[in-house]
Parts: C-alpha cells; sequence; structure tokens
C-alpha cells in the first residue's frame, strides 16, 4: 500500500479479499455460473433454454391428463349408473300390472276356490309375458338330459322307466336372460343302471 499525506491509498494491483468478486468464468458452489446467479441473462443457447423448461412441461402436461382420465372415469361410472338405473325401471313397468292383478284379486270376494286359482293363473300368465319382454326365458329341464350347465342335480334316482341322465321332475324352474343363465333348474334325474 502506497502512502500519501500521512492517508493509506489503495494499490489497484493488491486484492481485497473480503470483498473480491468472482471472476466471470469462476462456479459458485451450486455449480452455476455467475450469470445464473446475479441474474442476467446467460449465455445459455434457447435450445438448452428449452431442454431446461421441459420436464416442467411434461409435469403440467401429466397432471392434465390424470384430470382428464379421472374425469373420464367418473363419467363412465355415472353413465353406467343411470344406465342400470334406466333398465332397472323398465323392469319394474313390466311387471307392475301383474302387481295390479294381484292387488285386485286379493281385494276381491272369492266366492269359490276355482275362481281364485283361475285369477292366480291369469297373474302368472301376466308374469311369464312380462318376463318374456324382457328376454328372460325359462330353462327346458323335466324330460330333458340331464346339462349340467342349465340342471342342478338335487337326487339321483333309481329307475327302470326312464334313460339314464334323463331330467325325472323338475323342483325349481331355471331362468335365462338371452343367453345368460339366470338360475339353473333344480332337477331329479334318472339313473338307471341298464343302459
Amino acid at each position: 500500500m502506497a502512502k500519501t499525506n500521512g492517508k493509506s491509498q489503495a494499490d489497484p494491483r493488491e486484492l481485497d479479499l473480503e470483498h473480491e468478486l468472482p471472476a466471470s468464468n469462476e462456479v459458485d458452489e451450486a455449480g452455476r455460473g455467475p450469470s445464473a446467479e446475479s441474474g442476467t441473462p446467460s449465455s445459455e443457447t434457447p435450445e438448452l433454454q428449452k431442454i431446461r423448461a421441459e420436464p416442467d412441461t411434461l409435469l403440467d402436461r401429466l397432471a392434465r391428463l390424470q384430470a382428464e382420465f379421472e374425469n373420464a372415469r367418473k363419467r363412465a361410472a355415472r353413465e353406467q349408473q343411470e344406465f342400470r338405473d334406466f333398465a332397472t325401471a323398465d323392469a319394474i313397468k313390466a311387471l307392475l300390472p301383474a302387481i295390479d292383478s294381484f292387488e285386485r284379486a286379493l281385494n276381491a270376494p272369492a266366492s269359490q276356490p276355482s275362481e281364485f286359482r283361475n285369477g292366480v293363473e291369469l297373474i302368472y300368465k301376466q308374469l311369464q309375458d312380462a318376463l318374456g319382454k324382457l328376454g328372460v326365458r325359462p330353462v327346458p329341464a323335466k324330460g330333458e338330459p340331464f346339462d349340467p350347465h342349465v340342471h342342478e342335480a338335487i337326487e339321483m334316482v333309481e329307475t327302470t322307466d326312464r334313460p339314464d341322465h334323463q331330467v325325472m321332475d323338475e323342483l325349481q324352474r331355471g331362468y335365462r336372460l338371452k343367453d345368460r343363465l339366470l338360475r339353473p333348474a333344480m332337477v331329479r334325474v334318472a339313473k338307471n343302471s341298464k343302459h
């Protein structure tokens, strides 16, 4: 340090280590150059800036796609429920006339048991017609060969009157909805050891 007029003057070649600024090509502890620290435009190329911004863009797109997928899933579930409700309402409407007939039969005085039976048979036919309009069909059973896909054997009966594995009796009727089995027919099956 040079002294003039009793005051010390700093030599421009001497360094003030406490207030020294890094050289332009030095890198800070985080691995960034001076331009990143100082906020001045860097010497990065537009391609490099685009690459650095790409992860944020991709994350934003991913979040949007996830939200769209979740909304589509909820919409599909809501539409399925609405369709089920609509189909159930149609099925119930088809059965209402039979319920009305049951109510009339129960409220009417029955002078003879045969009249009551005839009324119940008519209601049964109404129900069968309503189910038929919905696509429900009974599974053929009595006299048919036993089919484990549509029949459920409750009992095997030893007999010589029927062929082996023929359905002798139907204990509970089975039903199909178009090609889908709703419930199998519960049956007794012949066991003929001579055939």
